[in-house]
C-alpha cells in the first residue's frame, strides 16, 4: 500500500526525529538523497555525467531552499557547475548557502542560467507553503520551461497544495519530484499529481509509516503506548507516523482482495448482483454494466429493467426480468442508475434498490434521483463524475461547480461521503474513493482513453459485482477502479482510442495480471 500523510503529521514526526538527532542530520539526509537522484538523472541525460553539467538551484526561504542548496553543494563537489538564484535573499538558509559557496557554487541573477541548465532544482516553496508562486519566482520558472533542463522538485512542486493537490495559480511542472519520508497527498491527487512527474521517495529515517485517523483528530496509540499526539518512542524504537490521509492500492493489495471460488462454491455462494439499468432510450448502458458484472467475480447476474431483450441477446448468461428490483429475486448487491432516465419508473427502481437491504451502487441517472432524497444507506457506493457530484452536493446544501470539484477532489469527495453517510467514488483524472471516516484512496492505474461513452457503465457493473462478492464498499470501489484502469490501459495500448466494450473484453487479463506478477500500478 502506498500511503500519503498530511503536513501536520509530517511536521510532528520530523520534529520528534530532529529532537533525537544531532543538529542538521535530517536536512543532510534529505540533501544526500536529493543529490543522489539528481546525479542519476544527470548521468542519464545531456551531457551524460555529473562533472561539468550545469545545475541551477532555485532557492526560496526556509528548509526547502536549504535542502536544495545543500544538494547543490554535493553536486558541486562532484564537479557540476552549480548556480543558485536566491528568491528570498533576506531569508535564505544560511548554512545551505555557505555550503554551496564553499563547494564552488555561485549565486546568480542571470535568467539565462535557467535556459542553459541541464538540471533545475525547485527549492522555492516546501510543504509549509500555500497558494500560487510569487511574482519573483515566475521569471525563473518560465525561463526553465523554455530550456531543456530536467526539473526536479524538492519534496513537492512549488505552487501545489501538499494536502489537497489543488493548484490555485502558477506552479512548477516537475519531471521528477523527490519527496522526503512519505508521500504527500498532493503528489497522488490531480491536479497536483500532474505537476509532479515521476515521484521518488527518499527515506530520511521516519521509520515505519502507519495509517490511523484521517480527519485531523487525535493520533492513535503510538510507540510510547499512550494515546494522543506524541510520536516519541524509546531510542531503539522506530518512529511511528500515524494519520495517513490518502492511500493507493498496489498490485499485491488488489490480489489479496480479489474474490476467488473454493471447492465448495456454487453460483449462489459466489454472490449474485442485480443490475437495474438501461431504458428504451439507453439500452446500451444495461448491456455494458451486465457485461462487466459477469467478469466481476460473482456467480450470477440478475438484470431488471426495460432493456431485458437487449441484455439477454448480448449476454445469455444473465438472468433477466422486465420488472424492478423488488421483483427480481434475491441478490447480494444492487447496481442502479446507468442509462435509467429520470421518469417515475426510474425513480421507483432507485427507491426499491435503496430499500432492498443489501449494498447498493448508485450511478448516473440514479445519482440525480438520489440527490432529491439527500441521504443514502451506510453500505451504499456512489460513483459520480464531477457534474453529478455537483448535483449530489446540492442535495446536501453545498454549492459548487464542476471546476471546483475537479480542483479539490479530496475535499469534495469527503464532503459527499460525510453528507450522505456512505462511500463515494469520485471519477476523474484521479479517481478518489472515500468513506465518511478513515483514509481516502486514489487509483494508480488508468489512462485518458477511459474518458469514453459507456466507460462508467463498465465500472459500475464491475464494482457492483465486487460488492455482491462480499467486498466492502471502499474495497469494491478501489479494486474496481484499479481493474478498470488497468483494463483501459491494456485495451488502448496506452494511447489508442478505445470503446467501452473493449474495456470489458480486457477485464479478464487485468484480473489475471492483478492476481499474479505483472500488474500495473502507475
Amino acid at each position: 500500500m502506498r500511503r500519503a500523510h498530511a503536513v501536520e503529521w509530517v511536521r510532528a514526526a520530523e520534529g520528534e526525529l530532529i529532537a533525537r538527532l544531532p543538529e542538521g542530520t535530517l536536512m543532510q539526509r534529505a540533501a544526500a538523497g536529493l543529490a543522489a537522484t539528481c546525479a542519476e538523472l544527470l548521468r542519464e541525460g545531456v551531457p551524460g555525467r555529473v562533472y561539468a553539467s550545469r545545475v541551477l538551484v532555485l532557492a526560496g526561504s526556509g528548509d526547502n531552499g536549504g535542502d536544495a542548496l545543500y544538494a547543490g553543494a554535493r553536486l558541486a563537489r562532484r564537479g557540476a557547475r552549480v548556480r543558485a538564484a536566491l528568491l528570498a535573499p533576506a531569508r535564505v538558509h544560511a548554512g545551505g548557502l555557505a555550503a554551496l559557496l564553499a563547494a564552488g557554487g555561485r549565486v546568480t541573477d542571470d535568467l539565462a542560467e535557467a535556459e542553459r541548465a541541464d538540471l533545475v532544482l525547485d527549492g522555492i516553496v516546501g510543504i509549509g507553503g500555500r497558494g500560487p508562486l510569487r511574482d519573483t519566482a515566475l521569471p525563473w520558472v518560465d525561463a526553465a520551461g523554455r530550456g531543456a533542463a530536467t526539473v526536479v522538485a524538492v519534496d513537492l512542486p512549488s505552487g501545489v497544495d501538499p494536502d489537497s493537490g489543488a493548484v490555485p495559480g502558477a506552479a512548477v511542472h516537475a519531471d521528477v519530484t523527490v519527496t522526503f519520508g512519505t508521500h504527500k497527498p498532493g503528489l497522488l491527487v490531480d491536479p497536483g499529481a500532474s505537476y509532479a512527474g515521476v515521484v521518488r521517495p527518499v527515506d530520511i529515517g521516519l521509520g515505519e509509516v502507519r495509517g490511523a485517523g484521517a480527519d485531523g483528530e487525535a493520533l492513535s496509540t503510538g510507540a510510547s503506548g499512550a494515546a494522543g499526539r506524541s510520536l516519541r518512542g524509546a531510542d531503539t524504537t522506530p518512529l511511528l507516523l500515524d494519520g495517513h490521509v490518502v492511500e493507493a492500492l498496489q498490485q499485491e493489495d488488489v490480489a489479496a482482495l480479489l474474490p476467488a471460488p473454493d471447492a465448495e462454491s456454487d453460483k449462489y455462494r459466489r454472490g449474485v448482483v442485480g443490475i437495474a439499468a438501461g431504458s428504451a432510450r439507453y439500452p446500451g448502458a444495461a448491456v455494458l454494466a451486465v457485461g462487466a458484472a459477469l467478469h466481476g467475480g460473482v456467480g450470477a447476474v440478475r438484470y431488471a429493467g426495460a432493456a431485458a431483450r437487449e441484455v439477454v441477446r448480448a449476454h445469455p448468461e444473465a438472468l433477466v426480468g422486465e420488472g424492478g428490483p423488488k421483483d427480481a429475486g434475491r441478490v447480494q448487491a444492487w447496481v442502479v442508475g446507468p442509462g435509467l432516465s429520470q421518469d417515475a419508473e426510474a425513480e421507483r427502481a432507485v427507491e426499491e434498490a435503496l430499500d432492498a437491504g443489501v449494498p447498493v451502487l448508485v450511478d448516473a441517472d440514479g445519482l440525480r434521483l438520489l440527490a432529491r432524497r439527500g441521504a443514502a444507506p451506510a453500505d451504499a457506493l456512489l460513483t459520480p463524475h464531477a457534474g453529478e457530484a455537483v448535483a449530489l452536493l446540492a442535495g446536501i446544501g453545498v454549492t459548487a461547480t464542476s471546476a471546483q470539484v475537479e480542483a479539490e477532489r479530496l475535499r469534495f469527495a469527503r464532503e459527499l461521503a460525510r453528507g450522505y453517510g456512505c462511500t463515494v467514488l469520485l471519477k476523474g483524472s484521479t479517481t478518489v474513493v472515500t468513506g465518511p471516516h478513515g483514509p481516502a484512496r486514489v487509483n494508480p492505474t488508468g489512462t485518458a482513453q477511459l474518458a469514453t461513452a459507456g466507460s462508467g457503465d463498465v465500472l459500475s457493473g464491475l464494482a457492483g459485482a465486487l460488492l455482491a462478492a462480499g467486498l466492502t464498499p471502499l474495497d469494491a470501489g478501489s479494486v474496481a477502479a484499479y481493474l478498470h484502469g488497468l483494463a483501459g490501459r491494456l485495451a488502448s495500448g496506452g494511447d489508442v482510442p478505445v470503446a467501452a466494450g473493449a474495456i470489458t473484453a480486457a477485464l479478464p487479463e487485468a484480473w489475471r495480471r492483478s492476481c499474479h506478477s505483472g500488474g500495473a500500478t502507475g
